[in-house]
């Protein structure tokens, strides 16, 4: 089999509805238990003198980032999706069930497809079973059609309601870095004498989070997809190279360079009036450079990617990507020795 078809009947098995489903339901509780475990050894590894203000301090930054998360979704879809609707797994069953019921009446199914069919209608269908099913559409349109009709294929925003999607998806990561910043000066206030000197710190880095990692990424994506719309090229693996290279250029590259000059020129300067600002270091003058991290950070724009081309399971998980972000606007990160 081709690595083509074998990656389609891959999403297709991990778009099944069901699996959606289950996604939706685990992803909160993954998420607070990895925050959970961070907050653990995050205080583990800190100076014993310091692990009861390091627990207040982590714990406190994680809670607000996670819960702000958590949140974010239901914030932007009323914002940007107003009207959707996710379903309930007794929905999806029901659907199911009428699908596999209306296509066994009007057909003479083997045993073997029967059992799948009939599975079909409440519980998840295997690799294998998908496979099976995606290899005897190929002479079968009936068949073909009930798979599309059971697992939809992915439907990829145009440039019409392509700005909708970024929309969706800054807001989703916004959101998070807001409560990171909240949340880090509120543990600050309640473990420091000097929070209101850390604040800077805690603003610049939301910025940078939100404009290198975040925002400006999904415009780049957005961009590119609208020139490949543009000139007509339809191509899947056109349209996932062309985002890729848009969130590069646009996010990577310009959101590092624009995320340090708002900082410099603008956030200092406001804080300076407020309070005594001393950055971590001199070099933190210079602005943050991108590290190893941050670069892993963009793994979320694998997310983007999926998202814009059609791809629903990814959606779920989005949170735990965006709570890293949320988390180091939160310790007002600057960059590895700077502090």
């Amino acid at each position: 089999m081709k690595i083509r078809e074998t990656l389609k009947i891959a999403g297709k098995y991990i778009d099944q509805p069901l699996l959606i489903n289950k996604i939706h339901k685990a992803a909160p509780y993954t998420l607070c238990g990895l925050g959970a475990g961070y907050v653990g050894y995050d205080t583990y590894h800190s100076p014993e003198k310091h692990k009861k203000t390091t627990f207040i301090k982590s714990g406190m930054i994680m809670a607000g980032t996670i819960g702000s998360a958590l949140y974010a979704p239901k914030i932007a879809t009323k914002i940007f999706r107003n009207g959707e609707k996710t379903f309930a797994k007794k929905d999806i069953i029901k659907r199911n069930t009428g699908l596999a019921e209306e296509f066994l009446q009007n057909r003479n199914a083997g045993k073997r497809e029967k059992k799948i069919l009939n599975k079909s209608k409440n519980k998840l269908l295997k690799f294998s079973e998908i496979k099976y099913l995606y290899n005897k559409g190929k002479q079968d349109k009936e068949i073909k059609r009930f798979l599309n009709n059971l697992i939809p294929e992915p439907e990829a925003p145009t440039s019409h309601d392509i700005f909708t999607e970024i929309g969706w998806l800054s807001v989703l990561g916004f959101i998070p870095v807001i409560g990171g910043v909240a949340s880090g000066c509120i543990a600050d206030a309640m473990t420091k004498d000097n929070w209101k000197n850390n604040m800077p710190n805690k603003v610049k880095e939301g910025a940078y989070q939100f404009l290198a990692n975040i925002f400006l990424c999904n415009i780049g994506a957005c961009a590119a997809l609208k020139m490949l719309e543009t000139f007509k090229i339809r191509s899947k693996s056109a349209r996932v190279a062309g985002m890729t290279g848009g969130i590069i250029g646009t996010g990577v590259i310009g959101g590092n360079a624009i995320a340090n000059y708002l900082g410099k020129k603008l956030i200092d300067p406001c804080f300076d009036k407020m309070c005594k600002h001393q950055p971590h270091n001199n070099t933190d003058a210079c602005g943050r450079h991108p590290e190893a991290l941050d670069i892993g950070l963009h793994t979320d724009d694998i997310a983007t990617i999926s998202v814009m081309s059609g791809l629903k399971w990814i959606e779920p998980v989005l949170p735990i990507f965006y709570t890293i972000s949320g988390y180091r606007a939160g310790i007002g990160y600057r960059n590895e020795g700077q502090g």
